[in-house]
């Protein structure tokens, strides 16, 4: 899950890397924080895409149908 204090410590360490540079061992956190975001992310955008449905135009033609079909 991301969190605030992640993205918060992701922030950091980038203004880190371009001002001072970072530890190897800040080298590697900085990683896997990134690997992990991105990792959320593409769960996320998966899951809304996974939930759209797709309605076929000639299938729809009940009341709740706003479209203007010419039949």
């Amino acid at each position: 899950m991301i969190t605030k204090e992640m993205i918060d410590r992701i922030n950091y360490l980038y203004r880190k890397s371009k001002n001072e540079g970072l530890t190897d061992e800040e080298k590697i956190e900085q990683s896997k924080l990134r690997i992990e975001y991105v990792k959320e992310i593409r769960e996320r955008v998966k899951k809304q895409l996974d939930s759209i449905k797709f309605v076929d135009e000639d299938e729809c033609h009940d009341d709740c149908c706003h479209h203007h079909h010419h039949h």
